[in-house]
């Protein structure tokens, strides 16, 4: 297509094109651009996806892309925006910043480290924590809270990818972290995966299920489980009757905003889809994004 291409660092991971769907589709495992932006709207949503892919793959065939069209951090809605600028030490996962009452900000996962970037996510309220949700994405989480003063918090299942965490999740049972934020453990995807649930709202679900465009529903990753799908599914029995949100914040996959009964019902579907499936081989290439 001219004037945009995706190179071959593609990684396949999606990110580019829940971005701007319109415009970047997969083909032969890999993105690909369909057609140039046809108007702003579109410019906004290409250079969206330009900024968050973790290899830089897609270019402008004119040469470098004009850093001012940076739009991160990007809002979502008025509680919670995205980071971009995703990173290739956690395989390309989204990470969040969620708004707190006090003007402060709780960074969910973490996008790829420079000062630059962390002066950027704080320059509107400090932060106050970093939240990971597993090994996966633990990457640069101490750079970024000791950048901010925060705490930095993991599960003590996959405490040996931050071992210098502040804050340790213990045990199966959920916790009230902050106000209005409780952390629930999870562990199927790793031993220590936790969601974090905000003001019935917002559900930060790291890698334990994420919302597929292929489908049109939550779902879990199975061909990407490290540690035990059948863990995962005892996890969504004992938990997902305790959550209610409206937006699902996946580290991989895509996001989605339903009304919280419709979500509800979709997650106790996924709970009993769950429940039906077997351990396979981990396989990147059969994730249904």
């Amino acid at each position: 297509m001219d004037g945009w291409f995706v190179d071959d660092r593609c990684t396949n991971c999606d990110v580019a094109r829940q971005f701007a769907p319109e415009l970047i589709d997969e083909a032969d495992g890999r993105s690909r651009i369909l057609r140039p932006p046809a108007d702003e709207a579109e410019n906004r949503s290409l250079h969206a996806a330009v900024f968050a892919c973790h290899t830089r793959s897609i270019r402008p065939a004119t040469g470098r892309v004009d850093p001012s069209l940076d739009p991160f951090p990007l809002a979502l809605d008025d509680g919670v925006l995205i980071c971009g600028h995703n990173s290739t030490h956690t395989a390309g996962a989204n990470s969040y910043l969620l708004l707190r009452p006090a003007g402060t900000r709780m960074m969910i996962d973490t996008p790829r480290w420079s000062p630059e970037l962390a002066e950027r996510y704080s320059a509107d309220g400090p932060v106050t924590d970093v939240l990971l949700t597993h090994r996966d994405h633990a990457a640069h989480g101490r750079r970024y809270a000791d950048h901010f003063g925060a705490r930095l918090w993991i599960h003590e299942g996959d405490l040996d990818a931050a071992p210098d965490a502040d804050q340790v999740i213990r045990g199966l049972e959920p916790r009230e972290i902050a106000e209005g934020v409780t952390v629930h453990p999870l562990p199927g995807h790793t031993r220590g995966s936790v969601l974090y649930l905000a003001d019935d709202r917002y559900c930060f679900s790291g890698d334990s299920f994420y919302w597929s465009r292929t489908t049109a529903d939550l779902e879990v990753a199975d061909s990407v489980t490290w540690y035990s799908i059948e863990e995962l599914a005892a996890s969504l029995a004992r938990t997902a009757h305790r959550l209610r949100f409206e937006w699902v914040l996946p580290g991989h996959g895509d996001r989605r905003r339903l009304p919280v009964d419709e979500m509800s019902r979709r997650l106790r579907d996924l709970t009993e889809r769950t429940r039906l499936l077997q351990p396979r081989p981990v396989d990147f290439t059969a994730v249904r994004w």
